[in-house]
């Protein structure tokens, strides 16, 4: 709770990371206030896993950095403040219940976001801090070396410490302005260029679009980039009016955002069936063609697990007639059918944008700030948490996680800094 002369926190941004800073904040006996520039708090919480909330998953806390790639040594610290496990229990004291229905994805019971950003506002009032909305912090007030708090509202506000949540530029509508960047840049620090992440893709090809609505369970997607590392994701798809999407794609598109903000396209091969390799596939065909010779090729497909719409495809790109049956395919065919089955080329021109993205790749960078604390290396008394920091992961709960985590670390990190 706050004490009369403790030390006092901004927390600039209302968001998970915010909320939790505060909180950690607070319960080390600061005095502590929350400013958000949007009327709501928690907006992009609310919107988080379809409006569920998928807080965190099952997976032991030693098993993140790895899944977080560049730089995910960098959050060990803050997963040991306040881990997977450490944080369901922390909603749970809160009296929100967690559960896991397909024994990864972890939500509230109730399948709800607003029970969790309920539950947070009850407990920042418990602990007697304020959230203000509608509190833009144009800048970070120093003297001399020395943070002195922020100007919001055209109004000087004191703090020993600041803990900036600002987010990043995902979802603009809900508050995702990259505010927190300017902060931090005035600071001293250096940015890496923000890029949409966790982003449906466009493709340049068209036939993607001709199947909207068509998923696949399983599908395996690769950066085709000669001479260069290939980034590689498996997992469900989905084809868009405009492209692709679903969680392999998602989790691919930050590395193809970089791609793309060089000035290049990116090239991807699409393998429809991951579980099969092409000596596989050649000697299905053949077996087709010794047992199910009068069948057509589109309905084998379907039967091997594509969708109708996507095995008529296939066909089509393979250059094959749509009628074409298992007997009636020559040497040449079966290696173009099983191209497009295992390798089959995309090239994406874009993606949706910030205004479609989960997160933001890019922020500030992390050699800036000490993976201890989450405190500033250039500004005495700045601490940061979530998604302002260069930092993001994939799809499952993992950027909740880090958000809720590195808030609680920063939290307590300004109110015990001297």
């Amino acid at each position: 709770m706050n004490v009369g002369h403790s030390k006092a926190v901004v927390v600039v941004g209302a968001g998970p990371a915010g909320l939790l800073a505060a909180i950690a904040a607070a319960r080390q006996g600061a005095r502590v206030q929350v400013l958000e520039q949007m009327d709501r708090p928690g907006l992009k919480l609310l919107a988080s896993g379809g409006g569920r909330c998928n807080l965190t998953n099952t997976l032991p806390a030693a098993d993140y950095p790895a899944r977080f790639g560049r730089q995910g040594r960098f959050l060990a610290p803050s997963l040991t403040a306040c881990g997977p496990d450490r944080l369901r229990e922390f909603f749970a004291e809160l009296g929100v219940r967690t559960h896991s229905p397909d024994g990864f994805h972890v939500y509230p019971v109730t399948d709800s976001a607003a029970t969790v950003l309920a539950a947070l506002l009850q407990e920042l009032e418990r602990c007697a801090v304020p959230v203000r909305l509608g509190m833009k912090v144009t800048s970070l007030v120093y003297a001399v070396g020395n943070l002195q708090g922020v100007r919001a509202a055209g109004a000087a506000i004191p703090a020993e410490a600041v803990v900036l949540a600002a987010g990043g530029c995902s979802y603009p509508e809900l508050g995702g302005t990259g505010g927190g960047y300017a902060l931090a840049q005035a600071a001293g620090h250096a940015l890496v260029a923000p890029v949409p992440a966790l982003v449906p893709l466009v493709t340049r090809e068209t036939w993607p679009g001709e199947l909207a609505g068509v998923s696949l369970a399983q599908a395996r997607l690769e950066l085709d980039l000669p001479r260069r590392s290939r980034p590689a994701v498996q997992g469900a798809l989905l084809f868009t009016h405009r492209g692709l999407s679903g969680p392999a794609v998602l989790d691919l598109s930050g590395a193809v955002a970089e791609l793309l903000a060089q000035g290049s396209v990116a090239p991807l091969r699409l393998s429809l069936l991951p579980g099969a390799s092409a000596a596989s596939l050649h000697g299905l065909m053949g077996l087709w063609h010794s047992a199910q010779g009068r069948r057509s090729v589109a309905r084998l497909l379907a039967e091997e697990g594509l969708p109708q719409a996507l095995a008529r495809s296939v066909v089509r790109l393979a250059g094959l007639a749509a009628d074409r049956t298992a007997a009636q395919l020559t040497a040449s065919e079966r290696r173009a059918l099983v191209g497009c089955l295992t390798a089959c080329p995309l090239t994406v021109t874009a993606t949706e944008g910030f205004a479609r993205a989960m997160v933001t790749r890019g922020g500030v960078a992390l050699r800036e700030v000490a993976p201890a604390t989450l405190a500033s290396r250039k500004m005495p008394g700045l601490f940061f948490a979530g998604e302002v920091l260069d930092l993001d992961g994939p799809c499952g709960g993992f950027n909740l996680q880090w958000a809720f985590a590195s808030g609680w670390l920063a939290g307590r990190r300004a109110a015990q800094a001297s």
